[in-house]
């Protein structure tokens, strides 16, 4: 088998980095950030907080296979991205072992709302109690896919992918920064570079007076020297813009994949989320090698990642 280019493993990198961070923090989902002060995780480990084996990916990894699929399968339709994650929710639609042991509220009340009839695109919750992490959890592939667009086109995109679930401009722009950070590592930045750039990018498309009325809670996430601020200055709650900020602060603050997401998980709360939004990234910023081969061997389902993964390498090329 010929090696992947740089982009290939870069992408490569990023799914399989999010199944992995995902299920790294399955086993340690709620638990605080001192339980993991005295009980770091090092390594897969299964059993825990939902009782499964090591291994085993969340709602995380979930939809964010379903996005694959439909991408690949149906190119960018946010009605058959609506099919798909109601398929996972009520038949285990690429769950990891056939079973869904959890799932968000927000994305749940959406996710009923399409089976009562409304369109994918009005599902999500616009509140401000409703901007969990749900949505900015599965976008990688919709960011790597749109990744070669213009910016407008991009974040058009990811805005669209995340009102499925979520549909409040705070987490429509938690996504956009997300989406243009994945933009800027596939280009080949470092981490430091394509923050800064995401930033003056993230400033200048989000200057309009409804955006501009989010900024407020945009504020650590902007702050070009995030990396020198402290642990207990990262949250890592299942809030849209903790998570973002910890997988970000993470990246910026370690040198490799199994680093940074080992400091994700080990942050305590969400994290699941927070491991697989930091190993999506730092994925793509390592590639595929960068992963460790035997956490990748622990993942169930791996020859039918493999042809997905394969299908959408195709469809991005």
């Amino acid at each position: 088998m010929s090696h992947p280019s740089d982009r290939e493993s870069q992408i490569l990198g990023g799914l399989w980095g999010s199944l992995v961070g995902d299920a790294l923090g399955v086993p340690v989902e709620f638990l605080p950030r001192s339980t993991r002060i005295e009980d770091p995780v090092t390594g897969m480990r299964g059993d825990g907080t939902h009782r499964q084996p090591a291994g085993t990916w969340s709602d995380d990894g979930a939809l964010l296979l379903c996005t694959v699929e439909s991408l690949v399968e149906k190119g960018f339709d946010v009605d058959d991205l609506g099919r798909r994650f109601v398929g996972w929710y009520k038949e285990g639609l690429w769950s990891a072992r056939g079973n869904v042991f959890d799932v968000g509220m927000a994305t749940a009340s959406a996710l009923e709302r399409i089976m009562a009839g409304t369109k994918a695109a009005n599902a999500g919750g616009v509140r401000d109690s409703e901007n969990g992490n749900g949505s900015l959890m599965r976008l990688l592939p919709v960011a790597v896919s749109h990744s070669r667009e213009p910016i407008d086109v991009l974040l058009h995109a990811v805005h669209s992918a995340s009102d499925v679930t979520h549909r409040h401009r705070r987490s429509e722009m938690a996504c956009g920064f997300h989406a243009l950070m994945v933009k800027n590592l596939l280009m080949g930045q470092s981490p430091q570079t394509a923050f800064r750039a995401t930033i003056d990018q993230f400033s200048d498309f989000y200057s309009d007076a409804d955006s501009r009325d989010q900024w407020a809670s945009f504020q650590v996430l902007l702050d070009p020297t995030l990396a020198d601020r402290s642990e207990n200055e990262i949250s890592s709650s299942g809030y849209v813009l903790h998570t973002l900020t910890a997988a970000l602060w993470c990246l910026l603050t370690t040198a490799t994949f199994r680093d940074c997401v080992l400091k994700a998980v080990n942050l305590g709360g969400d994290t699941d989320t927070t491991g697989s939004v930091a190993g999506g990234l730092a994925g793509v910023a390592y590639g595929v090698a960068g992963v460790p081969p035997p956490w990748i061997s622990a993942l169930p389902r791996r020859e039918e990642l493999d042809a997905l993964f394969g299908r959408f390498i195709t469809s991005c090329s």
